[in-house]
């Protein structure tokens, strides 16, 4: 079974930076998608980036490209998401999520995604 533990969330303030951790177990990224997703209190779960080993394409979303960047380290089956200005819309829980299989980038959606994380909250203040 594919275990999926994020960390690394906190509180900083505006315009600081955060480094979040995703550690897989149960399988090695082969040909695998990975994603961030967030939610905010009262919102729907938003797509943050996401990368499929079939494809190397590296997607962002429009809200934080610029300012993220999500990266691997597949000796460690760890996927890191390196948060830069933050502001305070970014405030969120955020999750990591996986799914096994030979997907482009382009073609993946929320509902694809078939091991989650539990979540790490990031706080962002004024």
């Amino acid at each position: 079974e594919v275990q999926l533990v994020e960390s690394g969330g906190g509180l900083v303030q505006t315009g600081g930076s955060l480094r979040l951790s995703c550690a897989a177990s149960g399988f090695t990224f082969t040909d695998y998608a990975i994603a961030w997703f967030r939610q905010a209190p009262g919102k729907e779960r938003e797509g943050v980036s996401c990368i499929s080993s079939t494809d190397q394409i590296t997607y962002y979303a429009d809200s934080v490209k610029g300012r993220f960047t999500m990266y691997s380290d597949n000796a460690k089956n760890t996927v890191y998401l390196q948060m830069k200005s933050l502001k305070p819309e970014d405030t969120a829980v955020y999750y990591c999520a996986a799914v096994l299989g030979k997907w482009r980038t382009s073609d993946l959606g929320i509902g694809d995604f078939d091991s989650w994380g539990q979540g790490t909250q990031v706080t962002v203040s004024s």
